[in-house]
């Protein structure tokens, strides 16, 4: 069985979207520290000058947990991103299928970023075809840091390879300490595939959220997505 790990995104970038497509269970790490200007609360989209972001704006964010961040709602931006979608995104072939999806997301309240992430996986892998079972590292009662924690993880949920992003080198993960237990480490080995985009005059963007692959290819995305895998093998 594989399991990969790894925190919550808000409007996740495709390679995290391959990572979960190509195991069989994902670990969402809520309860580690909140990165300041990180992936856990913004992402990226095309627009006709290149790429904008889309962050979701949060108050009292310094040494909590992700699952303890709450959203600064005094920020109108729930339309503002709403409405960055539809201007960015309303003449693509799969628009109207996907927004009416994502369009009541923004028509509710939030207060936890980590709870209007992981609400948004519920609805987006489905719709690619995902169905990986997501779990939360706070409801699994393995204490720990680093890679002893991520080895602790794996052995819990009975992994028998561990799916890491090509850099774990650089990420301080001793992949040594996997093999006694029987866990095979296995790079994703993934590169972003082109794809269709709107605004062709402006290049190729890699490694958008994964709502641009959806809105430009519908069906197709999953598909899309593997088209980027190359061949891993256990480290």
């Amino acid at each position: 069985m594989i399991v990969a790990i790894h925190q919550p995104h808000y409007l996740p970038w495709l390679r995290y979207v391959q990572k979960i497509a190509l195991a069989d269970v994902f670990v969402l790490l809520d309860d580690v520290q909140f990165t300041k200007n990180g992936w856990q609360n913004r992402t990226r989209i095309k627009n006709a000058q290149g790429w904008m972001y889309l962050t979701v704006p949060v108050r009292d964010a310094f040494g909590k947990a992700i699952n303890e961040v709450l959203i600064n709602n005094q920020e109108r931006w729930r339309p503002k991103h709403w409405q960055a979608l539809r201007t960015n995104y309303s003449r693509t072939p799969y628009f109207d299928r996907y927004g009416t999806l994502l369009r009541p997301v923004y028509e509710r309240p939030w207060e936890s970023v980590c709870e209007l992430s992981i609400h948004l996986l519920t609805l987006l892998l489905p719709a690619l075809g995902v169905r990986t079972r997501l779990v939360r590292s706070s409801e699994l009662g393995v204490a720990g840091t680093g890679t002893a924690r991520v080895v602790d993880i794996c052995r819990r949920l009975g992994a028998t390879a561990y799916l890491t992003g090509d850099y774990a080198a650089t990420n301080h993960l001793d992949m040594a300490a996997f093999a006694p237990h029987g866990i095979a480490v296995r790079p994703q080995g993934w590169r972003s595939p082109v794809y269709r985009q709107q605004f062709p005059a402006a290049s190729f963007i890699p490694d958008l959220s994964i709502v641009d692959l959806l809105f430009n290819e519908g069906d197709r995305s999953l598909d899309v997505l593997g088209a980027g895998a190359r061949e891993s093998a256990p480290a």
